[in-house]
């Protein structure tokens, strides 16, 4: 069931006209927390596993693992245009002062997801605790320096 309605949301996410062609910012804003809360959903579930607040499911963490490299590959950052600041975003507007670190950033979350989902499917489990740690430090150094 969870997993249907992941990719629910991520089929919604590939098949939606990009907001930059779209023309309105806040469609814009509505891709990309829609885009977050995909990724956002997927790395929750992750965490409480490694953190043992729910028993270790090497198979629901290969399939979370999986959704999540697939809606970063996603263009996510077409949710980003220029002058898209709004207050129903907790996006900072040093994105768009500093977009080429932003986009380096989300490149780095996007390339360890890709590697957590390799990992996984390897079945190692402490091998997917590494990579899900490295694939959330991408995340938070991203979070730290561009959302509010």
């Amino acid at each position: 069931m969870i997993k249907s309605r992941v990719l629910i949301a991520l089929c919604a996410l590939a098949t939606a006209v990009p907001a930059a062609n779209a023309g309105a910012l806040e469609d814009a804003v509505e891709y990309r927390q829609a885009a977050m809360n995909v990724l956002s959903w997927n790395l929750s579930h992750m965490a409480a596993m490694v953190k043992g607040e729910v028993p270790f499911d090497k198979a629901a963490f290969a399939h979370y693992a999986q959704d999540l490299s697939t809606a970063a590959s996603l263009r996510v950052l077409d949710g980003f245009p220029e002058d898209s600041v709004s207050d129903d975003s907790d996006a900072k507007d040093e994105i768009w002062l500093d977009w080429n670190d932003f986009e380096a950033k989300f490149d780095k979350m996007r390339e360890a997801s890709s590697a957590l989902s390799k990992a996984a499917d390897g079945g190692d489990e402490a091998v997917m605790k590494a990579a899900f740690k490295d694939t959330g430090a991408s995340c938070k150094g991203c979070h730290k320096a561009y959302k509010q």
